[in-house]
């Protein structure tokens, strides 16, 4: 980690000491990550950096204490001109909050100017779905290193519910002993976020998955039982799913982006990539607003640029 004794201060010892304090208080007492540490050491060393120039001394408590909310909203606008990005810029304010309100507790400063401002907008970022020969390799992978079949059966059901229902991996692993028993069943109602429930249609290959994983499962699933149990019976727990998608990516030869959530990703890419519309996939997906589905038209943009350099006379 890197320290105030290790790095010039543009600040008066008061301030310097404070700081340095501050930074111990972290490590010791809250026990973040050295990565954390040495952020918040930066960005508030960067801070400090504008308020030599902004005052036109090194600040001391004094000035730290009475700083005002036009001065913080300066500091971002000087990051912003030396194109800093949304998500600095918002780690940067956390770690200047986080110094005041140290201060604060001592009684060395007024953290309300920094509490009042808002974060920069955060730009969203794009879902990252898998190919689709990359989902159809991942729900057809015959692990090798289950510890046993029931368990090799499981996994594949899991993963192929997500990728074949768009199911959050929380839902799936939700499901009571019950769900999916009849294999005629073209649809199961599904609660999501919130305790809405929307209705999913179940395609034949999910049926067969999960009832391959009923027919070899030793535990009793009744309908009052998850239908998913981990090794000893009990209940299954996600790191357990996401720990096999992680030796997929190793025998596959996967990206890294290969993670359960991106099978529902996937489900969502690949049914517009198909001529889905917005309105039927927000409904699959469990959205409450469609807002939320449109960020999959993002991710959709190289089929609409194949799309146009095919059919466009002068591309």
């Amino acid at each position: 980690m890197t320290t105030a004794n290790e790095i010039l201060i543009p600040a008066r010892p008061d301030l310097a000491a404070a700081r340095e304090e501050w930074l111990k208080t972290l490590k010791d007492t809250r026990r973040l990550s050295a990565n954390t540490i040495t952020a918040y050491e930066r960005d508030t060393r960067q801070f400090l950096i504008f308020l030599t120039s902004h005052l036109g001394k090194p600040p001391a408590l004094k000035d730290v204490s009475s700083l005002r909310v036009a001065d913080l909203r300066s500091f971002l606008a000087s990051r912003r001109n030396e194109g800093v990005g949304a998500r600095t810029l918002g780690r940067e304010l956390a770690g200047v909050r986080s110094l005041l309100r140290h201060l604060e507790r001592r009684g060395l400063a007024n953290a309300a100017g920094a509490s009042a401002i808002r974060a920069p907008r955060q730009p969203k970022s794009l879902p990252k779905p898998l190919t689709a020969e990359d989902a159809k390799r991942v729900v057809e992978f015959d692990s090798q290193t289950a510890e046993e079949p029931w368990i090799a059966a499981r996994n594949a059901a899991v993963l192929t519910l997500l990728y074949g229902c768009g199911l959050r991996i929380s839902e799936a692993l939700g499901l009571m002993g019950d769900a999916l028993r009849d294999p005629t069943e073209a649809s199961i109602t599904i609660k999501g976020k919130g305790g809405k429930s929307r209705l999913v249609p179940i395609l034949p290959v999910v049926h067969r998955a999960v009832n391959e994983y009923r027919r070899l499962c030793p535990y009793d699933l009744s309908a009052d039982k998850p239908l998913f149990r981990g090794a000893r019976g009990g209940v299954l727990h996600q790191a357990i799913i996401q720990r096999e998608m992680q030796k997929m990516r190793g025998a596959l030869g996967l990206p890294d982006n290969a993670t359960p959530h991106a099978l529902r990703h996937s489900f969502a890419t690949h049914l517009l990539g198909r001529d889905g519309d917005l309105r039927t996939i927000q409904e699959l997906l469990g959205h409450a607003s469609l807002s939320t589905t449109q960020v999959y038209t993002g991710v959709d943009t190289q089929r609409l640029l194949d799309i146009y350099d095919r059919a466009h006379p002068r591309a």
